[in-house]
């Protein structure tokens, strides 16, 4: 990988990692003022439903760059999880991201985090494929035209008999993944302080 090339890559892994914190942090800020209209119980599933995908997208993203670390502008990767959507770091991430406006115990707002997610992911997405397509050519043309963008097709689930990975790489994606779960705290924490009145409720949602 030349120079140019391993520094054009590492501003679109870093650009997508700030993508997202910004995400999750703009929509953490924004909910503190938001409140559920349902009861205790469907709260409370609401939650629980939410820290699931919350580990789902942990473990997706985990997944992920076991097959990716440090490969992605240098070779097509093509199994494993990048056998059913070409974004499957994107993809997780989203469901993380849903899980974590579920941690307001709001159907809607958790619809909203990952649709919000979903959005800014897909137009990193599209900056991505037009440099891999230079870089990696008619392989990953062929690529794109066989495996869909962002939502996975089980049916093309392809898997190779090992695979490599950088620890660093790894770990990082790990402490990336880890602020997800920071979320539940953080709104029960919330939650007490708009039942103690210090936190004002400006608004209600499903």
């Amino acid at each position: 990988m030349s120079g140019e090339t391993a520094r054009a890559m590492a501003a679109f892994q870093s650009s997508r990692r700030y993508v997202l914190a910004f995400l999750i942090g703009i929509i953490c800020v924004l909910l503190i003022f938001g409140g559920s209209l349902h009861d205790g119980f469907a709260h409370e599933r609401i939650e629980s439903f939410g820290l699931a995908f919350i580990l789902v997208g942990i473990g997706g993203r985990l997944w992920s760059i076991l097959y990716i670390g440090g490969r992605k502008s240098a070779e097509l990767v093509s199994t494993g999880p990048y056998s059913l959507t070409r974004n499957p770091l994107y993809f997780f991430s989203t469901i993380a991201a849903g899980g974590v406006g579920a941690q307001t115990g709001s159907l809607f707002i958790a619809a909203f985090a990952a649709a919000v997610c979903a959005a800014a992911f897909y137009l990193v997405a599209l900056r991505e494929e037009r440099y891999l397509k230079k870089t990696l050519g008619a392989p990953y043309i062929a690529y794109v035209e066989r495996v869909p963008r962002f939502i996975p097709d089980p049916r093309l689930f392809q898997d190779q008999a090992e695979v490599t990975f950088k620890p660093r790489i790894f770990n990082r994606t790990l402490i990336d993944g880890l602020v997800f779960l920071v979320s539940i705290p953080f709104f029960e924490l919330v939650e007490e302080g708009q039942e103690l009145g210090l936190i004002p409720v400006l608004f209600w949602l499903h």
